[in-house]
């Protein structure tokens, strides 16, 4: 890039945005052997990798203006594989409670858990056939607190069984992780007989497996009460359009871009930009 400021695009941040994160991304640190130090604007970086999220193209494809994939991929990979991502996301769902969860505290009581299958690209790989659904490709299991905050996601083919796949979710959800947490609220998907036998087996689980079933002599799509919440968030999610379908290689990075969208969306909630419209969301109850 040269010295000149360039033009901004919709998805970069704003100063206000900057300063809730900049604290968050981690510091340079020379080898002992020696080396360059770093001279990369991290915020440029974080620009350039929700750029890519929000537009959806591809590495090799980012503007010129804008920071290349040799330098971008390598911190996102770091991010990724680090923490980093997740540790924001935590964070940030910390802060956004604390403004507007009507306990005040960063620690949800509550969750709800979904999952939503997507296609993938040719080059993904790993995929499975969503019999029920009718997609080859992954699937996407989240859960989120009452105010539709990601909590934790996991990336599974889409042949993965829901109740399966809500086990690594799960274990983000310990009581060390969340310690407030006495309810998971789930569709009719999630009660299995295995699943529930391997959560009493869980001794650093204690919150309950709650099913929120359909009305009876209902056809069609309904909101469920309670856990409508997560249908919204991956509702939310999907206008990030590398999320569109799953265009990631590795499972890790499809989890890694679905933490940037949470990110990006939440960075927007707690200092909207300029001209946006505010937007009072609903809280499951």
């Amino acid at each position: 890039m040269s010295d000149e400021v360039r033009k901004r695009y919709p998805s970069d941040l704003t100063d206000q945005q900057w300063e809730l994160i900049e604290g968050l991304i981690p510091r340079y640190r020379q080898s002992k052997k020696g080396g360059r130090p770093r001279s990369v604007d991290m915020r440029e970086v974080v620009n350039t990798i929700f750029y890519q999220c929000r537009s959806g193209c591809q590495w090799d494809m980012l503007p010129h203006d804008l920071l290349p994939k040799s330098t971008v991929y390598d911190y996102f990979a770091r991010w990724r594989d680090d923490g980093t991502l997740r540790r924001i996301n935590e964070t940030l769902v910390g802060a956004i409670r604390q403004l507007e969860a009507s306990s005040e505290q960063i620690d949800p009581s509550a969750a709800s858990i979904d999952s939503q299958s997507v296609k993938t690209s040719e080059r993904s790989s790993s995929r499975g056939y969503d019999g029920g659904k009718k997609i080859t490709g992954r699937k996407r299991n989240i859960a989120v607190d009452a105010l539709g905050l990601l909590l934790a996601v996991v990336v599974t083919i889409a042949s993965v069984d829901d109740a399966v796949a809500a086990r690594p979710v799960m274990k983000q959800l310990t009581q060390a992780k969340q310690p407030r947490l006495e309810v998971v609220w789930a569709d009719s998907k999630y009660h299995n007989h295995d699943l529930n036998a391997w959560l009493a087996e869980q001794k650093n689980i204690p919150w309950k497996l709650e099913i929120v079933r359909r009305p009876v002599g209902v056809k069609g799509f309904v909101l469920l009460p309670k856990r409508w919440v997560a249908e919204r968030t991956l509702s939310w999610l999907g206008r990030w359009r590398r999320l569109s379908r799953d265009y990631e290689h590795r499972t890790d990075s499809s989890e890694a871009m679905v933490q940037v969208a949470s990110i990006g969306r939440m960075l927007r909630r707690l200092a909207p930009p300029p001209g946006q419209v505010p937007f009072k969301y609903r809280v499951a109850a």
